[in-house]
């Protein structure tokens, strides 16, 4: 059973469905006939409205995909939206993953899937997004994309880091400044995670080895994968290097894309480039759907 809250959002409608006895939540914004399902999987401190830009419907990537014929159901992960304060039953990321896959079911359960579903994530969104696509069950998935992800820090975040090591009585390194520099990237109005901001569960911070699994289980995914880094990237390694470190990984996808996106910081769907970017992603999406081949300059070289 699922329940509706059309009042929630511009771009959707919020709906809860019961997954296992725990709440799960998402923003769905449909599409007449569908030639997909794109599910949507938010970063740290947010919840799914950041792709349902406040108060700017032009740079949501819920209307503009709905627009293109796409159903967007962009998810709660688990611990967040109405599955905030179950996080103790979601500590396992095998739990999460199990809870992602159900609960996508479950939304899409009386709904056209189109041509198949894809999945888009951003920042520590790509966590879950990587271990549900290289998960048997992700193995009919159209293809993903990752945002705002890498496998090294940036400079600048890891300079601050070396600080609080060597002062250990200060407060622990603020992220905010890599998350949302530079601030003319961003509408005034959103800068900083004005209307978008939410509590993190516990298990969040606690991410111990996930460096050396992340490339076990990228090369373990074997479809389309599209990867994006922001002009203004500042918690990851961004550029051609951040990018070829990334795509280094993903040794199994039959197609990899590289994309840097222009005048976007690390919060990409909430920059004012953002509609070029969702533009950007819902042509390779299409692309998915329609089953197009990787062209020869893209076999085994994983850039664009």
């Amino acid at each position: 059973m699922t329940s509706t809250d059309p009042e929630l959002t511009t771009g959707g409608h919020r709906e809860v469905a019961d997954v296992h006895g725990v709440p799960a939540s998402a923003l769905v914004a449909e599409a007449a006939r569908p030639r997909a399902v794109i599910v949507a999987l938010h970063g740290g401190a947010t919840t799914s409205t950041y792709f349902d830009h406040p108060g700017h419907p032009r740079l949501s990537l819920l209307r503009t995909a709905a627009m293109a014929g796409f159903t967007v159901v962009a998810l709660d992960r688990p611990g967040y939206g109405s599955s905030a304060g179950h996080e103790e039953r979601l500590r396992e990321p095998e739990r999460r993953t199990d809870f992602a896959f159900a609960a996508v079911d479950t939304f899409l359960k009386e709904r056209d899937r189109g041509l198949g579903v894809f999945l888009w994530a951003h920042s520590a969104g790509c966590e879950l997004t990587v271990r549900m696509a290289s998960d048997p069950r992700g193995g009919d998935l159209l293809g993903v994309e990752l945002a705002g992800t890498g496998r090294t820090h940036h400079p600048k975040v890891l300079a601050a880091m070396d600080e609080w090591r060597r002062d250990p009585g200060r407060a622990r390194p603020n992220l905010r400044r890599a998350l949302w520099d530079p601030p003319h990237v961003y509408p005034p109005d959103v800068y900083g995670g004005r209307g978008i901001g939410a509590g993190s569960p516990s298990y969040e911070g606690r991410r111990e080895g996930w460096q050396d699994e992340f490339e076990r289980l990228a090369g373990r995914v074997t479809v389309p994968v599209h990867i994006t880094l922001a002009e203004y990237e500042q918690v990851w390694m961004n550029g051609p290097r951040g990018l070829a470190d990334l795509a280094s990984m993903f040794t199994g996808t039959p197609r990899l894309v590289l994309h840097e996106q222009a005048g976007a910081g690390h919060n990409t769907s909430l920059s004012r480039t953002a509609l070029a970017y969702h533009l950007h992603v819902l042509a390779f999406v299409e692309e998915c759907a329609l089953g197009v081949p990787a062209l020869p300059s893209e076999r085994g070289r994983g850039d664009e």
